[in-house]
């Protein structure tokens, strides 16, 4: 148990050491003086607002040696330091998130009206076409059906002539027969009286 305690304290005493290269930040509503001294008793050559990012260098319970993102490093006191991003900053960040997010969506919408609006018109003309082709499917349904009726009376008056055919072959058999009744009539006659017309 006493070999635990020992290691405890001793894993305690050397976490300062341990806290190289970790971020850290400045709180909320605060301007923190940087130093050029450990115990941060000079007047301060620079003022870091919330926020501010750093990289600690070195860390004990009351100050820390930092660097900032401009290589500039000095000493502020730990008290004033936190792991978590202020919600300043965080809220600063997602504002920021958020309106180049809204303008993408504006964006976007604005590159998409033009599609839409060809999309809104092609689908008006495909039900224009559909429309048509509904009409166009009706007439051939009706063509097919007077087509069966005709194919059905043509099978019916297969064996039969045109009734102009049957007329026009009535008058020639009518004209036929009386020319060749008359010359008939006409040679009976000659017969009959030696050769002679009597008419």
């Amino acid at each position: 148990m006493r070999s635990t305690m020992w290691g405890l304290l001793g894993l305690l005493a050397l976490a300062p050491l341990t806290a190289f290269a970790e971020t850290a930040y400045v709180t909320d509503n605060l301007r923190l003086g940087l130093h050029q001294t450990p115990d941060t008793s000079d007047r301060a050559f620079r003022y870091l607002d919330s926020g501010q990012a750093m990289e600690i260098l070195t860390r004990d319970r009351n100050y820390a040696n930092v660097r900032l993102p401009d290589a500039t490093e000095g000493w502020v006191k730990t008290a004033y330091l936190v792991d978590d991003k202020p919600a300043r900053l965080i809220v600063a960040e997602i504002t920021a998130e958020r309106d180049a997010l809204a303008a993408e969506l504006e964006e976007t919408k604005q590159s998409f009206a033009a599609p839409a609006a060809t999309i809104e018109t092609l689908r008006n003309d495909a039900m224009a076409f559909d429309a048509k082709l509904a009409e166009a499917e009706a007439s051939i349904a009706e063509l097919q059906n007077e087509n069966a009726s005709f194919a059905g009376l043509k099978e019916q008056y297969r064996g039969s002539l045109p009734l102009t055919w049957v007329a026009a072959a009535i008058g020639v058999c009518l004209i036929a027969g009386f020319l060749l009744g008359m010359w008939w009539f006409d040679r009976l006659s000659r017969i009959r009286h030696g050769g002679i017309r009597i008419y």
